[in-house]
């Protein structure tokens, strides 16, 4: 690892373990939960191609495994967790998931250069430009200290015809 990610990652840590001690409690609520239903919600995404996406395109009669991470082209999102889900991909599609969603908050054009760089073509990277999907999941994190700003935490969905059925969030970096 070079000296520059090494020093964003431990920001990135410190921000988040700094967020975590100011403000657990908020941290780990949930406007979301198991059982709700996204298709209620409203949020802004794009495509890579920078078309719009509304919830009811992503969500309606599929059954889609939603990830999020902090941004593109930061040192453990682009060394593990993308390259991970695209190498399960497949696998997940065989098991009746029918589409794997990379959500993130940066601008479309960005995503399209990260899912290129990644070879991601079998999962569907969105960008969430003003973080109004983060906020509907509740799922912002604030990463002033590392220079990021508003960004979203790590997690995963399952989402069935719209309702979360599953979720996980990350409970520290690099988990």
């Amino acid at each position: 690892m070079n000296r520059t990610a090494s020093v964003s990652r431990t920001a990135f840590t410190v921000a988040a373990r700094q967020t975590t001690v100011r403000g657990s409690q908020a941290l780990f609520a949930r406007s979301y939960a198991v059982g709700q239903n996204l298709l209620e919600g409203q949020a802004n995404l794009k495509a890579v191609d920078g078309k719009d996406l509304s919830l009811t395109d992503l969500f309606k009669g599929k059954k889609v495994v939603v990830f999020g991470l902090p941004g593109a082209f930061t040192p453990v999102c682009t060394s593990r967790h993308v390259p991970g889900y695209v190498d399960s991909a497949d696998k997940f599609k065989a098991k009746g998931v029918d589409n794997v969603v990379c959500v993130s908050v940066n601008d479309p054009f960005v995503m399209k250069a990260w899912g290129e760089s990644l070879k991601a073509n079998n999962i569907t990277l969105v960008a969430d430009w003003d973080s109004s999907f983060t906020k509907l999941v509740d799922k912002e994190l604030d990463l002033s200290a590392a220079g990021l700003g508003k960004r979203c935490r790590r997690y995963s969905l399952i989402v069935d015809n719209g309702k979360i059925v599953k979720e996980n969030i990350e409970n520290a970096p690099n988990e």
